[in-house]
């Protein structure tokens, strides 16, 4: 195949992955939504719908080692499309049961539990593909088209899910999710998950491989002679845990400290959302970012202004509806700045880690942001009722602040980038 053969090939490889993940995350946000107010519904209770959210973590943080695992040592179309088959058939089950017996709790947990297994197996897998189906030019704009499916499914599933809930029977909507995901599971068997990757091996079923164990023992090998892999992967670990001072944060103080009405709350929400889908709009049409780090660095440093910035309306007064206007543009910043520092870090990631590492590495970064995300969650909802909450958003903001200066200080920048030969780093937007 030649050059401008596969660059033609990169790029239906290109609008097919957006395109399947656009319908699988919208896919699947419907039917969280769907299936949970279904529960609370059916139940009123909100143990079983706290265990459907468990059902949907719990499989996800035990699965992702063997899912790196096998995104490394095994075809990963061959992965990517068992997952999506098995993620059918768990869908085609319920639909059968709710058309036969009736839906049940334990027949929805179930589900919910595979369809977690699923996704894990073939989101890890995609992820690590990324670099094979599309020419490293690309890459950007790639997961930036990818951040804006999932920024546009965040705004409109939950409405969707609600006319759909209104509108027809969980049986229907079943089978609505079902041929989406038929959909999906087509795009993705018309690429070519080789066609730029650089594996050095690619074993099948009849071949020897390492055990579970060796395999992620070589994987922490090799991660620990790639310092600027450790320092990224250790920012975002890190910002995730402390970024609970903020899903928890703008909660509680907008809703039992400044007794915002429910309606303009839904709209804040939303605006975050539409921060990250502007600037996934804004990356994909520009260049790629050439010193990701750097502005990864100025990024979280304004993050964490406006983790701080959250607390300002509870010490100085507002009118209200100053107040909304200032969230709002809160909500915009910040949904921005996550994406100007997620897209480009993934994209150093897609190319620095090597092809054969990229399943056990990512899976790595997925079990670590399973536990410590949850756990952010549950201290800070503790810290809120004990402390105040303007003293947790700023201590917070500065633990951010100062972590981020000594992770990426001028010394640990002028290694990544040696040829600049940085001394003072200057914001690369």
């Amino acid at each position: 195949m030649t050059d401008s053969q596969k660059l033609k090939r990169g790029t239906y490889h290109l609008w097919t992955f957006v395109t399947s993940k656009l319908i699988s995350t919208f896919g699947a946000n419907v039917y969280s939504f769907t299936i949970s107010f279904y529960i609370l519904q059916l139940t009123g209770s909100a143990t079983n719908f706290a265990l459907n959210l468990i059902c949907s973590i719990l499989p996800r943080t035990i699965a992702a080692p063997i899912a790196g695992y096998i995104a490394d040592n095994y075809p990963r179309k061959r992965t990517v499309i068992s997952a999506q088959t098995a993620s059918a058939i768990a869908i085609l089950g319920l639909l059968t049961i709710s058309l036969t017996i009736g839906v049940s709790l334990i027949a929805i947990y179930v589900t919910t539990c595979l369809l977690a297994l699923a996704s894990t197996f073939s989101g890890i897998t995609f992820t690590s593909s990324i670099s094979g189906l599309i020419d490293e030019e690309r890459i950007q704009k790639a997961m930036s088209l990818n951040q804006m499916s999932i920024s546009l499914a965040s705004i409109v599933a939950p409405a969707l899910g609600g006319v759909l809930y209104g509108m027809v029977s969980i049986p229907t909507f079943l089978a609505i999710y079902l041929f989406a995901s038929i959909i999906a599971l087509l795009l993705d068997s018309t690429m070519d998950f080789r066609l730029f990757a650089k594996r050095s091996h690619e074993r099948g079923t009849d071949q020897k491989k390492d055990k579970l164990w060796i395999s992620m023992k070589e994987g922490f090998i090799y991660l620990k002679a790639k310092p600027i892999i450790i320092t990224i992967m250790s920012i975002a670990l890190f910002t995730n845990f402390f970024f609970g001072s903020f899903q928890v944060g703008l909660s509680f103080v907008l809703i039992e400290k400044l007794r915002i009405q429910s309606q303009h709350f839904g709209i804040l929400e939303a605006a975050y959302a539409v921060g990250m889908l502007l600037l996934s709009f804004y990356l994909t049409v520009r260049k790629e970012i050439q010193k990701p780090l750097i502005t990864t660095k100025y990024g979280i440093i304004g993050i964490a202004f406006i983790i701080g910035g959250i607390a300002v309306p509870i010490l100085i007064p507002m009118t209200y509806w100053a107040m909304f206007v200032y969230y709002l543009v809160l909500m915009l910043a910040i949904g921005s700045l996550l994406t100007i520092v997620n897209t480009p870090t993934m994209v150093m990631l897609q190319k620095n880690i090597d092809d054969d590492f990229k399943g056990r590495i990512f899976s790595l970064l997925e079990t670590m942001a399973q536990v410590l995300m949850p756990l952010g969650t549950v201290i800070y909802g503790f810290l809120y009722d004990w402390i105040p909450a303007e003293w947790v958003l700023f201590i917070s903001a500065g633990f951010i602040i100062g972590f981020i200066l000594i992770m990426l200080r001028p010394s640990v920048i002028s290694k990544a980038y040696p040829e600049q030969n940085l001394v003072s780093p200057q914001i690369n937007g």
